[in-house]
């Protein structure tokens, strides 16, 4: 196991914010660490990298003890926080350069991550020069320069505009063919797009723990899309496997359909012939929606 957390709390004065976890998570598996803002996810993810200590329980990362071995756990992870901390005024090789005399890799290893992360456009610049996206991967780098074998990402996504959004996600889903990936998230479509399994967490308790492809089974799917014109629904209702079809406001439908099939096609063919442009056309995961909304609803 990279990963085993064995009935961890913590408190913060009179807060519970995680209140008897357990989990475990395989070598080469990525998770998605999914919870409503509050729900504990930071917290544990800090525990994790020993950031912080668990007020009860105990766990091991890459078979080291988080209590009594916390400078080979900090050895064995690569981390991303949240909030990315990166030193601005420092160019983006130069960053790398001094962590890299941290972590006293071979300098050859600086190259590596850059590509890895494609970062050479870049590695020219001042950080305070980079979009977020780019900083996001100068802070993905750093998290690989020592060649960990865990990678635990705290809302790396967050704030980052949809084309950028689309590139990190994919750098992960690379990176984890090779690594044991822990991903903090509310996003559903990040689960989807990078995970192979979900573990759900509300205010403090662990509430579900499923492999995508549990959840896939019997899937319904919702395709979310927006017309440039009105169009009536009991026409979107005569597409095949439609269970529900939704006006959500002006243009924009949300069209259940109970079928594992991508759909989208079929939304895009009905738009062609009867003379429709699309202006927004999504694809989710009901059953992981629903799953969410349920075990995390007030």
């Amino acid at each position: 196991m990279s990963i085993i957390v064995n009935q961890i709390s913590k408190t913060y004065g009179d807060q519970k914010a995680l209140d008897n976890v357990s989990f475990s998570i395989d070598k080469g598996e990525v998770v998605g660490f999914l919870g409503p803002n509050g729900a504990g996810k930071s917290t544990m993810m800090k525990i994790l990298t020993t950031y912080l200590k668990a007020s009860e329980g105990n766990g091991k990362v890459n078979d080291h003890d988080l209590n009594a071995n916390p400078l080979e756990v900090q050895k064995s992870i690569g981390y991303l926080p949240e909030h990315n901390p990166l030193y601005l005024d420092m160019y983006v090789r130069e960053y790398l350069e001094f962590n890299n005399s941290v972590y006293k890799t071979d300098k050859e290893r600086i190259d590596e991550v850059i590509d890895l992360t494609g970062l050479r456009p870049e590695c020219h610049k001042k950080i305070n020069q980079l979009s977020k996206g780019y900083r996001q991967r100068v802070g993905l780098a750093n998290a690989l320069l020592h060649d960990p074998k865990v990678l635990i990402l705290d809302e790396p996504t967050t704030g980052l505009d949809p084309n950028q959004l689309m590139d990190i996600r994919q750098l992960i889903k690379n990176v984890g063919k090779e690594k044991t990936i822990l991903l903090s998230t509310h996003i559903m479509q990040e689960v989807e797009a990078i995970c192979d399994r979900v573990i759900i967490i509300n205010k403090g308790h662990i509430v579900a723990d499923k492999s995508l492809k549990e959840l896939k089974e019997n899937q319904e799917q919702v395709i979310e899309v927006e017309f440039d014109y009105r169009v009536e629904e009991e026409a979107l209702k005569n597409l095949s496997k439609v269970k529900e079809v939704k006006n959500i406001h002006d243009f924009l439908y949300e069209i259940t359909f109970s079928v594992e099939k991508d759909m989208r096609s079929e939304v895009f063919d009905f738009a062609h012939d009867n003379g429709l442009k699309i202006l927004k056309l999504n694809q989710k995961n009901a059953s992981l929606e629903g799953l969410f909304q349920e075990l995390t609803k007030e």
